[in-house]
């Protein structure tokens, strides 16, 4: 990947791959060392009483979320979840995220509402939109919403931008920021590059990467 961006003349001032005092002023940049970072995150949320310990496996959250009377996005990330573990509370043999998911306890019927640079007024509706969503897994490692708040606080971001399949954990991530006192980013959602059935580019699609289309003999230039 870093071989195929610098080809198309994207470069970087910091990150995993430069050689500047570990990567950068915000070094380590790889998320498998940053975990001290999410724990000290999952610990604060805990404490607060954000979070709880789920005992629900990804099929009995996908089982609940097919029952016809929920309101399904088959095209979602995480599925509404029942709430069912929602009522349990976590004793001190909790000292560590390991063994249980751990979720993020979402107010009931609040309108997350952001203003996207790209795209304009947003608004999710918790308990509608999204439900109480996993913060750390079971195999003991931080969920995506908690990590890139987390790295995205402690690394000064001011502005992110990413696909618009990611605006629904925008208004997750949103609810993390404001539980852990963080200041929230810009955000900036970029239309997704489709194929000509409309289905949007994906890793299925080889003959189209960077690196086919380079072999092949495409420039930069005709790429961009």
């Amino acid at each position: 990947m870093y071989e195929d961006l610098r080809w198309l003349g994207i470069h970087w001032q910091e990150g995993p791959d430069v050689d500047l005092d570990g990567g950068g002023p915000f070094a380590p940049y790889s998320q498998s060392q940053r975990r001290e970072f999410y724990w000290q995150a999952w610990r604060e949320l805990r404490d607060g009483g954000f979070i709880y310990p789920c005992k629900c496996s990804r099929k009995d959250v996908a089982d609940a979320a097919a029952a016809p009377h929920e309101n399904v996005d088959p095209a979602d990330d995480e599925p509404v979840y029942s709430g069912r573990c929602r009522s349990r509370t976590h004793g001190p043999k909790y000292d560590s995220p390991k063994g249980v998911n751990w979720r993020f306890r979402v107010p009931d019927g609040d309108a997350i509402e952001f203003r996207d640079k790209n795209l304009g007024p947003q608004s999710f509706t918790t308990g509608r939109d999204f439900g109480d969503f996993l913060v750390w897994r079971r195999d003991d490692v931080p969920a995506y919403q908690l990590a890139v708040v987390v790295d995205d606080a402690a690394m000064q971001i001011t502005e992110v931008v990413r696909g618009a399949d990611l605006l629904k954990s925008t208004a997750r991530q949103i609810l993390l920021y404001r539980a852990l006192n963080l200041p929230i980013p810009d955000f900036y959602h970029c239309e997704l590059v489709r194929d000509e059935a409309g289905v949007r580019l994906a890793k299925r699609h080889d003959a189209l990467s960077i690196r086919r289309l380079r072999e092949q003999g495409m420039s930069p230039d005709q790429l961009i």
